[in-house]
């Protein structure tokens, strides 16, 4: 429910000169107005002085930090950060967070939470990093989402939050390809709109009902206007404009490869991509004998399926690279919670592709003839106006 904003800041006032505070973020823009910075951000500090309050921002070109006493220098300092119409502030203290946005009404729109610990490992011990969402945030309630599934969610967003530059400011424009029930494209935006930027969110799935559903879903959390869905296959849904971040959480097979795809035609500034199933090369690798000394890769139907796993996501890779993009593929959760647990994660460089690189390449899809479907998917796409 909408509050005033004055209530909601003199809430957040509070909530900066409290001891216990942690962190805060201020960022983004207030509809018609806009701040004399683009980010500030306060912590606690302790110099010699003894405890300070420590206020860096940043006006997009270059940061500046200071340290203020606690007491009438740290309310001065904090009165006149609420002063500027920032229309984002995250807060965090020992036993809360509380998140504001400012809607086109000028009303807040605010989440409060009690501050949790991460539940125990076995054994008794508590992991050493919370969750990036608090599982008791409201969001979870209307999505729904099995413990397994947050799990999951949460660290993607924290392959997104290492991905993300600390000092990136908004609008972003985002894509959720293949987003099924959407657990991950309501998760990403309360993330990323807690860290101050000004996000437009669209998801995409081929089935209409889910479209439907997850549509009411963004009006029951009031999230109508930055977060909307289409439905469409991942390679012909229309998403105007180009987003700058596409991710796909376990695309089936070659709809990994649809979603990668679209995400080198848009040009998108960043990728995240969790690969499931990889019945495509593992069919190839089936239909043709292994070349020279590999028979023993592929002569156990277990090894086969494995390697064939290996060897796509590594095209894959391989693939992004050429189209003028740094990737790695990383383990973005632990295999216990799903055996589909790496990711791709790629960031748009525009550096044209290598002699080498491409021979590479070449020799290896050569040596096992296969044919990987981004390979087709991307022909002719390739940064230099060449094809792979």
């Amino acid at each position: 429910m909408p509050e005033p904003l004055d209530a909601a800041l003199t809430e957040v006032r509070a909530l900066l000169l409290d001891p216990a505070l942690t962190r805060a973020v201020a960022a983004g823009r207030r509809r018609g107005h806009r701040p004399s910075m683009v980010r500030a951000e306060l912590r606690p500090v302790t110099l010699k002085a003894g405890p300070h309050l420590q206020i860096s921002t940043s006006d997009g070109a270059r940061p500046y930090t200071r340290n203020v006493a606690p007491g009438a220098e740290a309310g001065t300092a904090v009165d006149a950060l609420l002063a500027e119409p920032f229309g984002n502030w995250h807060v965090e203290t020992a036993d809360a967070t509380l998140q504001l946005r400012v809607t086109k009404s000028g009303e807040a729109q605010v989440h409060r939470a009690a501050a949790s610990r991460p539940p125990a490992e076995p054994g008794g011990h508590d992991r050493e990093k919370g969750y990036l969402l608090d599982p008791g945030d409201p969001i979870f309630a209307e999505i729904g989402g099995s413990a397994a599934k947050r799990r999951q969610v949460d660290a993607f967003l924290r392959a997104l939050a290492a991905t993300l530059p600390e000092e990136l400011t908004g609008p972003l424009r985002v894509v959720d390809l293949g987003c099924g029930n959407a657990y991950l494209t309501f998760a990403a935006h309360r993330y990323l709109t807690a860290r101050g930027l000004d996000v437009e969110l669209v998801g995409v799935d081929v089935r209409e009902d889910q479209r439907r559903r997850n549509t009411e879903l963004a009006e029951r959390l009031g999230w109508a206007n930055q977060v909307r869905f289409v439905a469409g296959t991942i390679a012909d849904a229309v998403v105007e404009p180009a987003p700058d971040l596409v991710l796909a959480l376990h695309a089936c097979d070659t709809a990994t490869d649809e979603a990668l795809a679209r995400a080198v035609r848009w040009g998108a500034r960043w990728v995240l991509a969790a690969p499931c199933c990889h019945h495509d090369i593992a069919a190839q690798l089936r239909s043709r004998p292994a070349p020279g000394p590999y028979e023993l890769l592929t002569r156990q139907g277990i090894l086969r399926e494995r390697f064939a796993d290996v060897l796509t996501d590594a095209l894959r890779a391989g693939l992004l690279r050429l189209h003028g993009y740094r990737a790695e593929v990383v383990e973005f959760v632990d295999s216990r919670h799903t055996p589909r647990n790496l990711l791709i994660r790629a960031r748009r460089t525009g550096t044209a592709p290598t002699d080498a690189q491409r021979a590479e390449y070449r020799e290896l899809v050569d040596q096992w003839r296969i044919t990987p479907r981004l390979e087709t998917l991307l022909s002719g796409a390739a940064t230099d106006g060449t094809a792979v």
